[in-house]
């Protein structure tokens, strides 16, 4: 069970993997993240993000839906087979173009979804959101 706490009983950060191939965006969130008191990790493609979830302790995963290798609806599915709890704390980026197999997982997974050029706030936003259903 996650306490929220480290060994020695300081508070635990929250984790936040962040899945894109845009280096230059991932960098973005990662220090609006961290300024805002979190630990954040980028990861540039869903293969590398499965591995990397499965090692880890993570609360939120911030992802892109279009990237290489595996992409972002494939991930999401992959870890919800091995860790129901961590899917359901998901938030997706979505490009500006649009792309029907996305929408249609969009409508079926119910999840969070922000659209590129995404809003810091909005980030921030939903990503406290999912943690306080946590």
């Amino acid at each position: 069970m996650d306490t929220g706490t480290r060994n020695n009983g300081t508070p635990r950060k929250r984790h936040v993997l962040i899945v894109d191939d845009d280096i230059s965006l991932a960098w973005t969130f990662k220090e609006t993240l961290e300024s805002r008191g979190f630990d954040a990790t980028i990861v540039p493609d869903g293969a590398l993000a499965l591995r990397y979830a499965q090692g880890h302790s993570l609360d939120v995963v911030v992802c892109d839906l279009q990237m290489p290798r595996l992409e972002g609806d494939l991930l999401y599915a992959a870890i919800g087979r091995s860790n129901p709890t961590l899917a359901e704390r998901f938030v997706f980026i979505d490009g500006e173009e649009e792309h029907a197999q996305f929408y249609r997982f969009i409508d079926s997974a119910a999840v969070p979804v922000l659209h590129k050029p995404v809003e810091m706030e909005a980030l921030m936003g939903e990503v406290l959101r999912v943690l306080a259903q946590r």
